[in-house]
């Protein structure tokens, strides 16, 4: 969501300043009240109306060609553990960071047949 603009940032705190009650400037201008007592609060603690930097997040640990050959490995062994698939890969990454990266792109361990489940006889 882009941040309002200064103008109404500065229409909002200059009805404040007239006596405005804050829900009643919040009606007016379309705007949440919590926003408008965050904006009355910003001005009077750092002095600006202007909007906060948008901050960056952190980019993804796996690379594009570490998670494509993470996808390789489970095609050549689906009955490897995670552990071995991050052993094999090799990288830093987490091995919640591993299961999250193979659940995003819809892959499944399978294991083998030969360790079946218990069933009734």
């Amino acid at each position: 969501m882009a941040a309002y603009s200064l103008d109404l940032r500065t229409r909002v705190v200059g009805a404040c300043d007239t006596g405005m009650a804050p829900a009643a400037v919040a009606a007016r201008f379309d705007v949440s009240l919590a926003w408008v007592y965050r904006l009355v609060q910003r001005r009077r603690e750092t002095g600006s109306i202007a909007p906060r930097h948008q901050t960056k997040f952190r980019g993804r640990a796996l690379s594009r060609n570490e998670e494509v050959r993470l996808v390789a490995l489970i095609a050549a062994r689906p009955d490897a553990t995670l552990a071995e698939q991050q052993h094999a890969l090799p990288t830093r990454a987490a091995l919640s960071t591993l299961w999250r990266t193979i659940d995003r792109l819809g892959l499944t361990f399978k294991k083998n047949r030969t360790r079946r489940r218990a069933a009734s006889s």
